[in-house]
């Protein structure tokens, strides 16, 4: 079962790529739809993973570093579209065929990542599904459908905080359609606010978060510029080195513009997980770390391949050569979108370590 067929997202390079279908032409409107049920967060049923049932989410590919035995940070981690139907704009959290999928994909591959150095929260939610990934500037029944989704993601994420959390220091992290919904919970729900100061850092991956967004959407928050820094954001695209830069540039930071009325800043911020340093924007493959091989898809993690990923940020995008002996499956164009965790994942479970440490310094003095 290959992924392109089972898990579509919003990145933007999918959302520029993908020719629309007869489905996604005719689709019915939103409105039209009774929404599914609301999920409840106090039922673990909610959850994809929770400490006290982390499911997959406790999964480690051979070569991976050890956990630590005392986890004292939390991970909110918001999976990317894992519904794809001709019919339908929102999952229903009880459709168990998807929540397999996404566990399988996902939350094995992305949210347990984390599981060396934190707790993680991975809630269930109404997902907007591919008929969405078209409503590039979320004005239309798209827009509602992710409206709708980002419902949930905000309530469970109010949930985790008053009676979970507990006032330790958190993590944020989403891919694709995640992303777009951690994104949302930072400019509504962190960003200027008491909560802020207890994020440790905040991995927005597969979107078009721009450089003009902060500034402007957000009034506080800022990128992460050195791999030791805490209390920012993260962001990357990433793209096979045959890559159409010019075109995807001009899809780039299409809402972004259309919503201030500028192209300044619409340049989308692009952080290379390989140095975690804006000053050094390019790293050959000896830096990487550990990259998993193989499709997004299902089964086990294969073990990490070290020294297999060159990658270099250029014109907002992450400009990555990897190793063929890895088996990647890149999209049409170029986009490497499903791999953009697997493909840093030594890399992205040492930083996390290194921004929980940063952040553990900042706050004893």
């Amino acid at each position: 079962m290959s992924i392109p067929n089972k898990m579509l997202s919003f990145g933007i390079l999918l959302a520029a790529l993908a020719p629309a279908s007869p489905a996604q032409q005719t689709a019915p409107a939103f409105d039209s739809q009774e929404a599914p049920p609301v999920p409840d967060y106090r039922n673990p049923a909610a959850w994809a993973a929770r400490p006290d049932a982390p499911g997959v989410s406790t999964a480690v590919p051979p070569g991976a570093s050890k956990a630590l035995k005392r986890k004292d940070v939390d991970v909110f981690y918001i999976h990317p579209t894992t519904y794809r139907t001709p019919d339908r704009w929102n999952q229903d959290i009880a459709n168990n065929s998807v929540n397999d999928w996404t566990d399988t994909s996902v939350i094995r591959r992305q949210a347990a990542l984390f599981n060396g150095c934190c707790r993680i929260y991975a809630p269930r939610y109404r997902q907007a599904s591919f008929l969405a990934t078209k409503d590039r500037l979320m004005q239309g029944d798209g827009g509602k459908a992710y409206a709708l989704a980002y419902s949930d993601v905000e309530r469970a994420f109010d949930y985790f905080i008053e009676h979970e959390n507990k006032g330790r220091p958190f993590i944020i992290a989403g891919h694709s359609q995640g992303a777009e919904m951690t994104m949302r919970l930072l400019r509504n729900r962190i960003d200027g606010q008491k909560v802020q100061k207890r994020m440790v850092a905040a991995y927005v991956i597969g979107l078009d978060i721009t450089e003009g967004a902060f500034g402007r959407t957000f009034k506080s928050l800022v990128p992460c510029d050195r791999p030791d820094q805490s209390g920012c954001v993260l962001a990357w695209n990433a793209v096979t080195t045959d890559a159409d830069l010019a075109m995807l540039r001009r899809f780039a930071g299409t809402r972004y513009a259309h919503e201030y009325g500028t192209d300044e800043g619409r340049t989308p911020l692009c952080v290379n997980p390989l140095t975690f340093d804006r000053k050094k924007p390019a790293a050959i493959a000896s830096a990487s770390k550990g990259a998993v091989p193989g499709g997004a898809g299902e089964g086990a993690l294969k073990p990490l391949v070290p020294a297999s990923v060159a990658a270099e940020c250029k014109d907002g995008f992450l400009v990555t050569k990897a190793d063929p002996a890895l088996g990647l499956e890149p999209l049409p164009g170029g986009s490497l979108h499903y791999h953009e965790f697997g493909l840093f994942y030594a890399d992205i479970r040492g930083n996390v370590m290194q921004r929980i440490k940063a952040w553990s310094r900042a706050h004893r003095r």
